[in-house]
């Protein structure tokens, strides 16, 4: 029934950190095309009133007209019924840590801890997990006050710092959860910048303006500044929520070079959005991009496995055993490993016929890419990959 419980929440939580995800990212994509879009006001009056640009535009049935004040208007008070874009960015950074407690903390013997990778206790490994987010955002605020007036070697700095903990992690986790964690940094990152700065440098400003005061615009361009490192690591965080579907990314020694130029991929398609709102078709940005991917997904690819011959072929006995003793407490109708109410998936693997219906599957997850058992919990030897790669290439029989 514990199971049961955790799923639900899971499934709650996990919809409302993907609800709230969309709510952020899609005003941070709208705020980056609006201010890119703004055009000098027609009208001089509207400039003596202290718009720095404006936009027209249309949209569900009607006719908007935004506005751009920098310094908020001028020869008439500032509204003080604005609204605050932060509760998408916060109700997402905490949802997300809800799923990674729900997750990964409750459930730290199997899906944090990989002791292949370090033998770990379940505190050990939350309070590293715990303070991995704290840290993340510490250097990266360091990085962005050190190198705040050399913007392309702050950007490279962070993305050293990003794939330096990839690997970090990738030696203290498991590799899915590495992945997780590497978001989850960036996640931190983005919501501290918004906690603060851009909104406590906005409250100055708005109280700056109301007490009839000129603000300091400093304020407005470290705001600015810090939206647009967010905007760029979108991509990369996102790619990171989705791919502990894809254990072909994070399973292998190489794994966390491979998120970082994933992330990198995606801050290039991102640069190449960007440009485009300001009518700058940069080609090369995407085609870049694709290069990659490209040369990721042919590292990555699986290599043709020779058939099996010799006079000693894997019985399927044996085989079968390894699947109960390795496979089944997760893979069954009623699973037996705690934080599983039902099987991953879907794949059952309890009798003969699902095993060799499956085996495609177990090749790719257990022999490849050693994907599964998930951080190796039930401990599948390298003669066990092996012997059941042998029996898939010899064509995955009963007999």
């Amino acid at each position: 029934m514990q199971d049961y419980v955790l799923d639900w929440l899971n499934l709650l939580v996990r919809w409302l950190h993907f609800t709230a995800g969309i709510s952020w990212i899609g005003a941070s994509f709208y705020f980056v095309w609006l201010d890119n879009h703004l055009t000098p006001p027609a009208d001089a009056a509207d400039a003596g009133r202290g718009v720095s640009g404006e936009l027209w535009a249309v949209h569900g049935g009607g006719f908007y007209h935004n506005q751009k004040f920098l310094a908020g208007p001028k020869g008439q008070p500032l509204t003080r019924d604005l609204h605050w874009f932060k509760w998408e960015a916060y109700i997402t950074w905490l949802s997300g840590i809800a799923m990674l407690a729900l997750i990964y903390w409750v459930g730290a013997n199997t899906y944090l801890i990989d002791k292949s990778v370090l033998d770990l206790s379940p505190a050990a490994a939350i309070a590293i997990s715990a303070g991995s987010l704290v840290a993340g955002w510490l250097v990266y605020d360091a990085l962005c006050k050190i190198l705040e007036k050399q913007p392309l070697a702050l950007g490279v700095a962070v993305f050293a710092f990003l794939t330096l903990a990839a690997w970090g992690l990738s030696h203290v986790f498991g590799a899915r959860a590495a992945y997780i964690h590497v978001g989850s940094i960036i996640g931190t990152i983005m919501v501290a910048n918004v906690a603060n700065v851009i909104i406590p440098g906005q409250r100055k400003i708005v109280e700056a303006i109301h007490a009839g005061r000129a603000p300091d615009p400093r304020l407005g361009i470290l705001g600015k500044t810090r939206s647009v490192h967010n905007t760029y690591l979108t991509l990369p965080v996102l790619f990171t929520m989705i791919s502990n579907h894809y254990p072909m990314t994070y399973s292998g020694p190489y794994g966390w070079l491979v998120l970082a130029l994933i992330g990198l991929a995606g801050v290039l398609v991102r640069y190449f959005f960007i440009l485009t709102h300001k009518r700058k078709l940069v080609v090369a940005l995407p085609v870049a991009a694709l290069l990659i991917l490209g040369v990721v997904a042919f590292a990555l690819a699986p290599r043709a496995r020779p058939a099996a011959t010799g006079s000693n072929p894997i019985p399927f006995a044996q085989v079968q055993k390894i699947v109960q003793e390795r496979c089944a407490a997760c893979h069954a109708e009623h699973p037996t490993q705690p934080g599983f109410a039902s099987p991953p998936q879907g794949v059952v693997l309890d009798s003969p016929e699902r095993i060799v219906a499956n085996a495609q599957r177990i090749e790719q997850q257990a022999v490849r890419t050693h994907a599964m058992p998930l951080d190796n919990v039930t401990h599948m030897t390298d003669d066990e990959r092996s012997a059941l790669g042998a029996w898939i290439s010899a064509g995955a029989k009963t007999q």
